[in-house]
C-alpha cells in the first residue's frame, strides 16, 4: 500500500535542487526523468469519453464481480494507491468530490505498462485510464485498465489523508484542503447551491439583476472604512465600493422598478469569525416598498435558500433554529431598556447611557456620543439573545444615514436589522427619497468625513442630482451572502469564503 505522504512544508525563498525537501526531489527528479524518456508528465490533452460520474451513474447497477465489455476512458486525481506483485488499485477524484477506482493487471496493461505506473505514479497525481467497467469480486465500480497515461505529475504531496489540516493550513492552501476534504468541496457546492436559490426566487419576484462599478470615485451607501487605490487614465484617487446602494437606487429612479446586484464589496476593517475585507453581498431595491415589504423579501429568500439545501429547521450550539418560527419585530429602545432595568428612550442623556453601560459591562468610548452609546448596548446586550429570527427596529437615525426618518416615531429611522443565531444576517429599511433632506444628511456625514471619521460618508452629488429627478417610495435590502452560508453550515466566514485574504506568511 502506498502510505499517505507528509505535508510539504510552506512556500520559502525560491530552493535549488540540492535544497528541496526529500519528497519534493523524489518527484521532480520522476519528472525529470519521464522527460528524458520521451514520456510527458503533463499531457496536452486528454480524450476522456466519460467522466467518473457518468461511469457511476451508467453501471452503477453491475453487481460484485460482474464484467462488461464496455471500453470507457476516464481521469482524475490519485487519491488512494495500492500495488501488490501482478496487480495495481487506485482510487481516481475528479471535480468536487466524484471518485471510482481503477485496477491494472498485469494480463491487461502489461509489463511495461504496470512497471511505468509503480515507478511513476504518486498520490496527487492525474492520470488518464483506458479500459472495460467492471465491478470487482468485493462489488467495488471499477476500470479495469488495458493503457493509461500520466495527465499532469504532481510535484507537492498532498497532506496527510488521515489527519486533519489546521484551520489555518485550511484556508492558507485552500486548493490543497479540497483536495483532502469532503467537508470543503462540500462548502463549494452548498454556497453554488445558496446563491441559484435566491436568484432563483428574486427572479421569481419579478426582480432584475444588474452589475455596478467596483471602482467609486466617492465612497458612500454605508459606514465603513473604504480601500484606496488610483486610476491612473484619470490621475484619479478611487475607492473601492463599500456598499452597492447608491448605484442600485440610481437604476431605480431610472424604472428599474425590482433590482439587485450580489457582488463583491469591500471594507478595510478588522477580521474575524464574522467579517472579512472582502465578502459577498446582496442588495435588492423594491419601488413603492418600506421596510415590512423587504422584510418579507428576505423572510422568503432565507426559506428559498433553506428549502434548496434541505431543512427549515437548523440545529447550532445556541439551539435549532426554527425558520417556520415567528420572525419577531423587536424595537431596540424597550429591548435595552429591558436589559438594563430602566427606561431609555431616545432622549436619554450620554451620561446616563455611559452609566448604565458601565454597569452592565459594555465596553464605551468616552468620545462617543448618545447614540453611539446606545448602539453599542444593543450589539452588546441585545444581539446576542436574539437566536430566533429577530427584526431589530426602530433605530437611532445615526444607524442608517440613508434610511427615511420613522412615520411615526420623531428621533427614529424606519430601519432594521435581522438577528439569527445572535448575529446579523441582512439590514432593511424604508429608503430616504426626499433630495432636500438626503442632501443635509449626506453633508452631516461629509463633515465627520472632513474632521478624520474614516467610516462617515461623502457627499455625493450624482446620487442627490438622481434623486432630485424623482425617486418613487422604495424599500431596500442588504443580505450578507456569506453569513447566510455560516448559518446554514456552522462555519466561520474564512471558511465560507474560498479563498479569503490572510496576512503573509513569515
Amino acid at each position: 500500500m502506498t502510505p499517505a505522504e507528509p505535508p510539504a512544508p510552506a512556500p520559502d525563498a525560491p530552493s535549488t535542487e540540492a535544497s528541496l525537501p526529500e519528497q519534493l526531489r523524489i518527484r521532480r527528479d520522476k519528472r525529470d526523468r519521464m522527460m528524458a524518456a520521451g514520456t510527458p508528465p503533463y499531457a496536452v490533452d486528454v480524450h476522456r469519453t466519460h467522466t467518473l460520474a457518468d461511469v457511476r451513474a451508467g453501471w452503477g447497477h453491475l453487481t460484485a464481480g460482474e464484467e462488461t465489455d464496455d471500453i470507457v476512458t476516464v481521469a482524475g486525481r490519485v487519491v488512494f494507491s495500492r500495488t501488490t506483485g501482478k496487480l495495481a488499485f487506485a482510487t481516481l477524484q475528479e471535480g468536487i468530490g466524484t471518485r471510482l477506482q481503477v485496477m491494472l493487471s498485469l494480463a491487461q496493461v502489461g509489463e511495461e505498462a504496470l512497471a511505468a505506473w509503480k515507478t511513476d505514479v504518486d498520490l496527487g497525481d492525474h492520470v488518464a485510464v483506458t479500459g472495460r467497467v467492471i465491478s470487482s469480486k468485493r462489488g467495488e465500480l471499477s476500470v479495469l485498465a488495458t493503457s493509461w497515461v500520466m495527465a499532469s505529475k504532481a510535484l507537492r504531496p498532498l497532506p496527510v489523508l488521515h489527519k486533519e489540516l489546521s484551520e489555518e493550513a485550511r484556508v492558507r492552501q485552500r486548493y490543497a484542503d479540497l483536495i483532502v476534504r469532503q467537508d470543503a468541496r462540500d462548502m463549494v457546492r452548498t454556497k453554488a447551491t445558496a446563491l441559484a436559490a435566491i436568484r432563483h426566487e428574486l427572479e421569481r419576484q419579478g426582480y432584475i439583476e444588474v452589475e455596478t462599478p467596483v471602482l467609486q470615485l466617492i465612497h458612500g451607501g454605508a459606514a465603513a472604512r473604504p480601500f484606496h487605490t488610483h486610476l491612473n487614465a484619470f490621475d484619479q484617487s478611487m475607492t473601492l465600493r463599500i456598499a452597492l446602494e447608491l448605484n442600485l437606487k440610481k437604476a431605480v429612479v431610472g424604472g428599474v422598478d425590482r433590482v439587485y446586484e450580489m457582488g463583491r464589496i469591500f471594507r478595510n476593517e478588522g477580521v474575524d469569525a464574522t467579517h472579512s475585507p472582502e465578502f459577498t453581498m446582496l442588495e435588492a431595491y423594491q419601488a413603492y416598498g418600506d421596510q415590512r415589504t423587504i422584510a418579507d423579501l428576505i423572510h422568503s429568500l432565507y426559506l428559498a435558500a433553506a428549502d434548496a439545501l434541505g431543512s427549515r429547521q437548523i440545529d447550532t450550539p445556541a439551539g435549532c433554529i426554527d425558520l417556520d418560527g415567528e420572525w419577531r419585530w423587536v424595537s431596540v429602545y424597550p429591548a435595552v431598556s429591558e436589559k438594563v432595568g430602566a427606561t431609555v428612550t431616545v432622549d436619554t442623556p450620554v451620561e446616563q447611557l455611559r452609566e448604565y453601560a458601565a454597569a452592565h459591562g459594555v465596553a464605551v468610548d468616552p468620545a462617543w456620543d448618545k447614540d453611539k452609546v446606545f448602539l453599542e448596548m444593543v450589539a452588546e446586550l441585545v444581539e446576542p439573545d436574539c437566536i430566533q429570527p429577530t427584526f431589530l427596529c426602530d433605530y437611532p437615525a445615526i444607524a442608517q444615514p440613508l434610511a427615511r426618518p420613522h412615520r411615526s416615531a420623531p428621533g427614529l429611522i424606519e430601519a432594521w436589522d435581522l438577528m439569527i443565531g445572535g448575529i446579523e444576517r441582512g439590514t432593511g429599511f424604508t429608503e430616504l427619497v426626499d433630495p432636500v433632506i438626503q442632501r443635509d444628511v449626506l453633508t452631516a456625514q461629509s463633515i465627520k468625513a472632513a474632521g478624520g471619521d474614516p467610516e462617515a460618508m461623502q457627499l455625493d452629488e450624482d446620487f442627490l442630482r438622481a434623486l432630485e429627478y424623482g425617486a418613487p417610495p422604495m424599500g431596500g435590502l442588504g443580505l450578507g451572502v456569506d453569513r447566510l452560508v455560516m448559518l446554514f453550515t456552522g462555519a466561520n466566514i474564512r471558511e465560507t469564503i474560498l479563498f479569503p485574504h490572510l496576512k503573509p506568511e513569515g
